[in-house]
């Protein structure tokens, strides 16, 4: 496990992520999204930014806003990374937050631009 290896953390605040380890995963996360908006983040664990924009997101999220977080290692789980690209038209970053919200892409963003605040006023 190197430096910036995303590791889930023990403490209280963790937030609630869903995992998404399979083309399946990503599937079902965005056909929930009519009911429920999702927030998608890609991470690299061998990026020291993706490390700090997700420990800074995770820091500043409120865990009571209305929606599903999906995580996405895109060191395990590329070809994933590539279905949500094409899935919905935008283009691979690493970091980055995608947001959907009936199907739609309502928000996208990477590197520092990734706001926890952001994301939660346009849900």
């Amino acid at each position: 496990m190197g430096l910036f290896s995303f590791k889930k953390k023990s403490n209280s605040n963790q937030l609630n992520w869903k995992n998404i380890d399979s083309t399946e995963d990503l599937k079902q996360a965005f056909e929930a999204s009519k009911d429920l908006p999702v927030v998608f983040f890609k991470h690299s664990t061998r990026c020291s930014i993706s490390s700090m924009a997700l420990s800074r997101f995770e820091k500043d999220w409120n865990s009571t806003t209305p929606c599903t977080l999906c995580f996405i290692d895109l060191i395990a789980n590329r070809p994933v990374s590539n279905a949500l690209a094409e899935l919905t038209g935008v283009e691979h970053q690493s970091p980055q937050v995608i947001v959907v919200k009936n199907k739609e892409v309502i928000l996208t963003d990477t590197h520092n631009g990734i706001s926890a605040s952001a994301i939660q006023n346009i849900l």
